[in-house]
């Protein structure tokens, strides 16, 4: 059984893969906006209220955690495109196992967000950031890095099923910015009013961002954060995956 869901999942992930040789535009798009964003507030912006030590070297991890948290509207879109255009009824006539078409969906996302991640670390490197906790704490951070997009990617997925249609996609997206924006991507919380920071530090991808700039070596990292940046992931996944399957089930019937 588990064999079969597996081969079903690949199965669907590279359906979902074959779409990007259609649609390198889109593609494109996503891997490109997050390193105008981290030029913009490196270079162009600045910014850095409260950081202790070379602002790029708080940006970079901070922007990186937002790349993760952001761009979930490809596969929202992907997911209820299929629904309205009866590719969903389609798969469903064929001997496959619950839930593989979201799982390829997913696993086509974590490949990109893969290419986006690496992507944002070469420009980081470029304009002159560095990863000073050795090969352990940039393997560690990275993981952090993914397990917290993989969290957000079955929230999106889930918040998709519900919208229903393509067109309620951009309405429910803008649910997620707060996470990306009320965070210490670009400023630390002290710098901020005491409500403010509170919220800042509670945030989930805040948790991410402090994790891995301790892990980078850099500063604004706390050795604390790196348990909570596992547990808020693991957390929002066991709310999210299973409602994101049941509600698919139910639509699948």
């Amino acid at each position: 059984m588990t064999t079969h869901a597996l081969t079903d999942s690949w199965t669907m992930t590279r359906r979902e893969l074959a779409h990007w040789a259609r649609q390198p535009v889109q593609v494109l798009v996503g891997l490109v906006f997050p390193v105008m964003l981290l030029l913009m507030f490196g270079h162009l912006v600045g910014g850095g209220r409260g950081v202790d030590g070379d602002y790029v070297d708080y940006l970079v991890p901070g922007m990186l955690a937002l790349t993760m948290a952001f761009g979930l509207e490809g596969t929202m879109l992907a997911v209820t495109q299929d629904l309205n255009k009866g590719v969903i009824d389609r798969l469903r006539s064929m001997p496959m196992a619950d839930g593989a078409v979201l799982v390829g969906r997913s696993a086509a996302d974590m490949l990109q967000s893969v290419l986006a991640l690496a992507g944002m670390l070469a420009v980081g490197y470029a304009i002159g950031w560095r990863a000073q906790g050795g090969l352990t704490g940039f393997l560690g951070a990275v993981g952090l890095l993914l397990l917290f997009r993989f969290a957000m990617l079955w929230i999106g997925i889930h918040l998709a099923l519900v919208a229903g249609r393509p067109e309620l996609v951009m309405a429910v997206q803008i649910l997620i910015w707060p996470v990306g924006f009320l965070s210490n991507a670009f400023a630390a919380p002290e710098s901020m009013p005491h409500w403010l920071g509170t919220a800042v530090q509670w945030n989930p991808m805040s948790q991410t961002a402090t994790a891995v700039r301790d892990l980078f070596g850099g500063p604004g990292g706390e050795p604390g954060h790196v348990w909570a940046a596992i547990v808020w992931p693991l957390a929002l996944l066991a709310v999210f995956f299973p409602l994101a399957v049941r509600r698919f089930a139910r639509l699948s019937r």
